[in-house]
């Protein structure tokens, strides 16, 4: 039947469309999912939540097993004021203690904590870097030198600066002419427009 036929044609087509519509749609999820700023926020995240926990739960227990320490790292701290619950004898116990009784507590255990922990993600980062240069052949970790003249860091190979846009080489402190830069750039070009080519029997 020509009416049947003409049904199924248009739910064909309609099906196609939809489809093309997934996948272009999946396409572009997946070209947002794998682009390199995406990847590298989502594994620096997890690597520096990693690395902390290794410095926060394995490292600094260890180190709080000296006789000097004698409690973990984050709970070292010392009394400015005291609140009105302050044990003469025995002081705080923890440093939430001492809070909670409104004393004004000079937490160096735990900015040192956070010292290490920066320490430790920064040197691993470090490492992981040299070490997928030694694999890879890929220059990910770039020297920085100042430039010169607006003192902004850039790479050590740049022969601009990206901020001021001067040229590293040396050029900039050579003595200027009167002429503007793209005269400059115009007299350095050759040009071969109305001039004789000299026939010196050559085959060109």
């Amino acid at each position: 039947m020509r009416g049947l036929d003409e049904s199924t044609d248009v739910f064909l087509r309609t099906g196609q469309k939809a489809q093309e519509q997934v996948r272009h749609a999946w396409a572009g999820f997946i070209n947002f999912a794998a682009r390199d700023n995406v990847l590298e926020v989502a594994l620096a995240n997890a690597f520096t939540k990693v690395v902390t926990s290794f410095v926060s739960d394995l490292v600094l227990p260890i180190v709080s097993l000296l006789p000097f320490l004698n409690r973990n790292m984050d709970e070292k701290f010392a009394v400015l004021s005291k609140g009105p619950n302050f044990d003469q004898q025995n002081g705080y116990n923890t440093l939430y203690q001492a809070r909670e009784d409104g004393a004004l507590v000079l937490a160096y255990g735990l900015f040192i904590e956070t010292v290490l922990n920066f320490m430790g993600v920064s040197l691993t980062l470090y490492a992981v870097g040299h070490l997928y240069m030694l694999i890879f052949h890929d220059k990910i970790i770039k020297r920085t030198v100042r430039c010169p003249y607006c003192k902004q860091y850039i790479g050590e190979s740049a022969l601009r600066c990206r901020h001021c846009s001067t040229w590293q080489d040396g050029r900039e402190d050579l003595p200027r002419s009167g002429k503007s830069s793209r005269q400059e750039l115009a007299d350095g070009e050759p040009s071969f427009v109305g001039e004789a080519i000299p026939d010196d029997g050559g085959i060109l």
